[in-house]
């Protein structure tokens, strides 16, 4: 739960595989004089995925995929005293591309550092940072730090039914829905789908359309998540999701209030998952929000690694 008047800011355990051992990066900071795990302050308009993807960019020259969450982090500043929480993801780094990154020296970050995960436990300057790599190594000697995300979206804010003469399926999105659609789409890419799925209705193919544009990738529209299509016993959704496990991908699905619950439900009996507060949130969007499901897989099949929830700025 992050805490009501906080500072937003968000970040990632960058780790790469090399001579069979992880390594995980460090960020030496100039004017705090500190060593630590590379994060930033949420801007406004943006979704705390998107913070992370940006900032480690800004930071470290790397070009990020978040993969599974390791929750937050919340400390009391010094000098002002307010609280900040931090939300920060694993994140695999090709071990090429480390070594390719455009990093300077400059007023903010003056140097990066690769390290072992022990070492990494010893040179960090806090505690919490410190937990967070403990909370990375045990998914990692779990087998579960490297994962596929199904993104699951709710439509943005459409024109009310009463308001609208036509088909339901032809509602179009308010201003205010748009505005989520643009808001979200950065949020959404800090997943790198392969696949974008929409139901067929007007109002969820409004929403996906900033993402689509954004990644150059083809919306594929679904009747199968389609409120016209809802069904109470949920056998249609059921399919539907067990084919996205099956494919192993990174898939983004915008559907409806009525059917997302479905959708929900089927992950977490298909793949091992558990009902917490965050699931049920999860299942329960506004418009406009989405919700993040990790998802390793092994020799007894899927296992949902981690869930988050992200509501639209």
């Amino acid at each position: 739960m992050i805490p009501s008047g906080a500072i937003l800011a968000a970040g990632a355990v960058c780790w790469k595989v090399v001579d069979k051992e992880v390594r995980i990066l460090l960020v030496h900071r100039t004017q705090h004089k500190d060593i630590s795990i590379p994060k930033g302050k949420l801007d406004e308009g943006e979704t705390l995925p998107e913070t992370a993807v940006r900032e480690i960019r800004e930071e470290t020259g790397l070009d990020i995929v978040l993969g599974p969450s390791l929750g937050g982090v919340e400390y009391k500043l010094p000098g002002n005293g307010k609280r900040k929480y931090v939300h920060y993801w694993a994140a695999e780094v090709d071990p090429t591309k480390a070594e390719r990154s455009p990093f300077q020296s400059n007023d903010e970050i003056y140097a990066l550092e690769w390290v072992s995960l022990e070492k990494a436990a010893t040179r960090l300057s806090y505690a919490h940072d410190v937990q967070l790599i403990r909370r990375f190594e045990q998914l990692y000697k779990a087998g579960q730090a490297r994962t596929f995300p199904v993104v699951v979206v709710r439509h943005g804010k459409a024109v009310p039914v009463g308001n609208w003469d036509g088909p339901d399926s032809n509602r179009p999105l308010l201003n205010q829905g748009m505005k989520q659609a643009r808001a979200i789409a950065g949020g959404l890419a800090a997943y790198a789908p392969e696949v974008i799925y929409s139901s067929t209705a007007t109002r969820c193919l409004n929403t996906i359309a900033p993402l689509t544009y954004k990644l150059e990738t083809p919306v594929k529209p679904t009747d199968k998540i389609a409120q016209d299509n809802y069904d109470p016993a949920g056998a249609t959704v059921a399919r539907f999701v067990e084919k996205r496990l099956e494919k192993q991908r990174a898939v983004v699905l915008c559907s409806h209030g009525p059917i997302i619950p479905q959708i929900v439900s089927e992950l977490i009996r298909q793949a091992d998952g558990f009902i917490d507060p965050i699931v049920r949130e999860a299942a329960s969007p506004g418009t406009g929000d989405f919700a993040v499901f990790h998802i390793a897989v092994s020799k007894d099949g899927p296992h949902i690694v981690s869930v988050e929830s992200h509501q639209a700025p």
